[in-house]
């Protein structure tokens, strides 16, 4: 396959892959975040809880998600019970985004399910959803990319790069995360 000299950036602007209900679920919740997730104090986790599951967001028990966590589309948002999404996280979730039970994604984490076909000329969207299962742990400023698994009981590093899944307790660091050891499993 040759590179494609003739891209048109500007056709992947004027197309979009998006319906017009998530178009106009998408302007209805920016508002709602701006106004009524992202002011609201920290200890309200409740609160959010409740704007994310209007929106459709499949949210557990003692959930807590900090006020400025962002997160695109909340219908395509899943946490299990228990867990824990932290200040500043990025949850670009187009691509869906399911986070089991007592997990924590640390401050800064940018948890990423959409990407670009850089074979096509036009750079056309793609999407694949990311899970990540429970008792794992995303530490701070990790990135986490498209269609990654990361296992039961598994520690990302902080500024890890993580574009492979990672098995269940395992420990991973570095760009790109690489296996460091396994992890004690948790009784």
């Amino acid at each position: 396959m040759g590179l494609n000299k003739e891209q048109k950036v500007d056709l992947n602007k004027a197309s979009s892959p998006y319906t017009f209900r998530e178009k106009v679920l998408r302007c209805l919740w920016h508002f709602v975040y701006l106004f009524l997730f992202r002011l609201s104090p920290r200890l309200l986790y409740g609160w959010r809880r409740f704007l994310l599951r209007q929106f459709g967001a499949k949210i557990g028990q003692n959930v807590c998600i900090y006020p400025t966590a962002s997160i695109v589309m909340p219908w395509k948002l899943s946490v299990g019970d228990n867990s824990t999404i932290g200040p500043d996280v990025k949850c670009y979730n187009v691509g869906g985004i399911s986070i089991g039970r007592h997990v924590v994604v640390s401050q800064y984490a940018y948890l990423c399910s959409s990407s670009h076909d850089y074979t096509s000329s036009t750079f056309a969207q793609t999407f694949s959803p990311i899970s990540i299962k429970d008792y794992s742990w995303i530490c701070a400023d990790a990135f986490v990319g498209p269609g990654v698994t990361v296992g039961e009981g598994a520690v990302v590093g902080a500024r890890a790069v993580v574009v492979k899944d990672v098995d269940a307790w395992m420990i991973v660091a570095g760009n790109p995360a690489k296996y460091i050891k396994k992890r004690e499993i948790i009784s």
